[in-house]
């Protein structure tokens, strides 16, 4: 069974950026803290996991996605990317490219659809998945045949990890934040139900669709304040089921996937240099695992 790693680049990106020094600097003195330390990570990548296929993903926009055609609030508390974050977007996927990987970008969807996408159309193929993110929202992906790796820290999160870290399973991580919100991605939820209730919630109902169609049962099934609860979420309903859909991944993203395109080979060498030169990076291209034959 072959395994593919799909990687989302922005949490890496600007882990980097605001870890690193801004004195970190190209030869003609543009920023390079943010693209120096997600080189590493991926350099690290590679020498860990030892992929034989992944793909990349990307945010074409870091704070509008179709998302906002649904509710125009939708990460709108975002502040816009520093000008020197946003300058090193753009060599950040060129050394993605120059280290061989696959990579996508989307004006309207975000790199969580993207990754969710090219999941469901190789899903077909006998292959597993890993997708690599510190994002819970990804955790909603995780199956039998996909799992999620928080790089930075370590943590590999299978069903039974998801259940243990989140107190929902992971198909219930959707419905997990249309009730809780995310203040993150500015989604909602309901009104009043933290996170704590929430999951309450989820152990004696399969979702927001049952817990609305059984709302009656909203009092006798939470230990306490069960008519508060069930008030708030009458209160809510069209946030809550408005939640779920902005909390949802879509898989629909308009994008090309093959195990064919995922197969990776290597860094290539010229690539690599030109661009390694032009970003003054030295030694860390010694670290480089693999080259294209």
């Amino acid at each position: 069974m072959q395994k593919i790693y799909l990687i989302d680049a922005s949490p890496y990106i600007f882990r980097a950026y605001f870890s690193i020094p801004s004195s970190l600097r190209t030869p003609d003195g543009a920023p390079a803290n943010a693209v120096y330390g997600y080189t590493a990570f991926l350099l690290d990548f590679l020498k860990k996991a030892k992929p034989t296929h992944l793909a990349v993903a990307f945010d074409g926009s870091l704070t509008t996605s179709f998302r906002n055609e649904m509710y125009p609030a939708y990460k709108a508390q975002r502040e816009k990317p520093d000008d020197e974050l946003y300058a090193q977007l753009e060599a950040c996927r060129h050394v993605t490219e120059a280290l061989g990987m696959k990579w996508y970008i989307d004006d309207r969807y975000e790199a969580d659809d993207i990754i969710g996408t090219i999941a469901a159309k190789l899903s077909k193929n006998d292959c597993s998945f890993v997708v690599v993110s510190g994002d819970k929202d990804l955790a909603q992906l995780v199956n039998k045949r996909a799992l999620l790796w928080d790089f930075a820290k370590g943590r590999w999160f299978d069903e039974k990890k998801v259940k243990q870290h989140f107190g929902v399973r992971a198909n219930q991580i959707i419905d997990l934040l249309a009730l809780m919100g995310d203040a993150v991605d500015n989604i909602p939820g309901v009104k009043g139900v933290g996170e704590k209730t929430a999951v309450e919630l989820l152990k004696k109902f399969a979702g927001v669709e049952e817990i609305y169609r059984k709302i009656e049962k909203v009092e006798k099934l939470v230990i306490r304040g069960g008519a508060a609860i069930r008030a708030k979420l009458e209160s809510s309903q069209d946030m809550a089921f408005l939640s779920k859909q902005l909390a949802t991944i879509a898989f629909n993203a308009p994008i090309k996937a093959s195990l064919r395109e995922l197969k990776y080979v290597g860094a290539d060498k010229k690539k690599v240099e030109e661009l390694f030169d032009r970003l003054g990076f030295g030694k860390i291209r010694e670290r480089i695992p693999k080259w294209k034959k």
